[in-house]
């Protein structure tokens, strides 16, 4: 660690570590209700399980996101943080919203809107919380006076991810207008300003853990950014095709989204060939392992399986089936959970001083989290066609056929239960390495 400040993002990093703990046990809990084994129904009703589920989800990653900007932006600016104390302020205050959401949402207070359940006053709060991320990140950037490609795609991608909040806040009485601004913030989010994120940690890790020229891998950060935005920005028109929005929407949510794997294989392509050009002597294996599985695995599920069902001819019979759940798992993991767990576990011996990031236990959480990961795709894409099939060809109501998928389910927590094993022991992994020392 080479500035005090970037110890700020082991905090972070832990809160993340916690929140996807919560987001495994809510998981669990919709699982075992598919099955029809819905006990805590009384407690813990089936949208609030799943509200819960969805909004950790987004949570942890955003906290992982801030960590992981606490932790490069000084180093790659060569200053410290302006203020560790406000950044301090900062988590508190992320952590207090985030508290009260996810018990409001027990309690029934929420929008109903997905992935925005949030309470509306809340989101005034998120809007102050996210500005000082961003006064915090820019104010360091600019008062250091040392700029790199790195540091400001992923300062734009941040500041980008909180402008696109706003669309959200738009009143609407109108279900289609509501779906409309929704898909601003959460489509242009994950298939947007977050592959840049995603992109700049990728870009980071890169040139820290091959030893290939910055300028080289920075160059790559340019293709992927015009990919991500070619192809991302107009890609929202697959969210818009049975919403009640006008047709063109069918052929440029089709065109676009059919573009959109481009991105996700620039990445792969990116950081295997940049892998195979470094010659750093290794210190981190494990760091390397998930950022080069990061970029395959985004690929398939967020390229491949994205691709696979929202061409509108075939989003047709797929759209809000467990198909798209099979392509959300895989996606989020791949692109953005993998990514977040990379940055950690390259700064985590670096912040300690604790060399516990190849040890057997973290090879272990590697394979075994994605192994079950891609279980529980397969398991979601059976249950899924399964579901289309019967739902939308031969016609059964969706009752019907939700107790016909009962079986599949049986599976996926078998495979969520593999999942579970792999990121029990990162978390531990993650205890062990202890607290952050003032000077590594």
């Amino acid at each position: 660690m080479k500035y005090k400040s970037q110890k700020v993002a082991w905090y972070f990093f832990a809160v993340s570590m916690l929140l996807l703990s919560l987001q495994v046990i809510y998981g669990f809990i919709m699982g075992f209700a598919h099955m029809g084994y819905d006990v805590l129904h009384p407690a813990i009703a089936f949208n609030t399980a799943r509200a819960v589920h969805t909004n950790l989800l987004v949570m942890w990653l955003l906290s992982g996101f801030m960590g992981a900007a606490y932790y490069i932006i000084p180093e790659e600016c060569e200053h410290e943080l302006i203020s560790e104390k406000l950044a301090y302020l900062q988590l508190g205050a992320f952590v207090a919203v985030g508290v009260t959401a996810i018990i409001g949402f027990h309690f029934n207070w929420w929008e109903g809107r997905k992935f925005l359940e949030i309470p509306r006053p809340l989101d005034y709060l998120v809007v102050v919380d996210v500005l000082l991320f961003i006064y915090l990140i820019g104010g360091t950037i600019l008062k250091s006076g040392k700029k790199t490609t790195t540091s400001m795609v992923l300062f734009f991608g941040l500041l980008t991810a909180a402008l696109l909040y706003l669309p959200g806040l738009i009143p609407t009485t109108n279900q289609t207008m509501d779906s409309y601004w929704r898909w601003w913030v959460v489509h242009l989010w994950v298939e947007g300003v977050w592959e840049l994120i995603m992109g700049a940690i990728l870009s980071f890790l890169l040139i820290k853990l091959t030893g290939v020229d910055r300028e080289i891998i920075e160059k790559w950060l340019y293709v992927i950014v015009g990919f991500t935005f070619l192809s991302g920005i107009l890609g929202t028109g697959h969210h818009y095709y049975y919403i009640g929005t006008p047709k063109y929407w069918l052929w440029i949510g089709g065109l676009f989204s059919a573009l959109e794997p481009i991105a996700f294989l620039a990445m792969a392509i990116y950081a295997i060939a940049m892998m195979r050009k470094g010659g750093k002597k290794i210190t981190n294996s494990t760091a390397i392992m998930w950022t080069i599985g990061c970029s395959v695995m985004s690929f398939v599920g967020a390229g491949f399986l994205g691709f696979a069902h929202t061409l509108p001819q075939v989003n047709m019979y797929t759209h809000g089936t467990l198909v798209t759940a099979m392509h959300g798992h895989m996606a989020f993991w791949g692109a953005y959970a993998m990514i977040v767990i990379s940055i950690m576990t390259y700064a985590l011996p670096n912040m300690t001083g604790r060399n516990l990031q190849d040890s057997k236990l973290n090879v272990f959480a590697f394979w075994t989290s994605n192994i079950g990961m891609i279980l529980m795709t397969v398991a979601f894409g059976i249950a899924g066609v399964s579901q289309v099939y019967l739902e939308r060809k031969i016609g059964l109501d969706f009752l019907t056929v939700q107790k016909e998928v009962e079986i599949h389910f049986f599976g996926l927590i078998l495979a969520a239960s593999v999942f579970t094993l792999g990121i029990g022991a990162f978390v531990w992994n993650f205890i062990r390495f202890g607290l952050p020392k003032a000077d590594v």
